[in-house]
């Protein structure tokens, strides 16, 4: 076999894996959920955000 040239067997087997391919479907909706989340806190918006700001800091200072 000189460079460049195939082998037609190899060529039709490949063509035959494609196709198995080509039957494989991925649904992407598999893991779908549907509901909600609510979450109650006596915490305010301002005390959430300084939480929010020193937990920011702290993995600024591990860094």
């Amino acid at each position: 076999m000189g460079f460049g040239s195939y082998d037609e067997s190899e060529q039709q087997h490949q063509q035959s894996t494609d196709d198995d391919d080509e039957d494989a479907a991925i649904n992407v909706h598999e893991h779908d959920h549907h509901g909600s989340v609510s979450v109650e806190t006596d915490a305010s918006t301002d005390d959430l955000l300084g939480q929010l700001q020193e937990i920011k800091d702290a993995d600024e200072d591990d860094e």
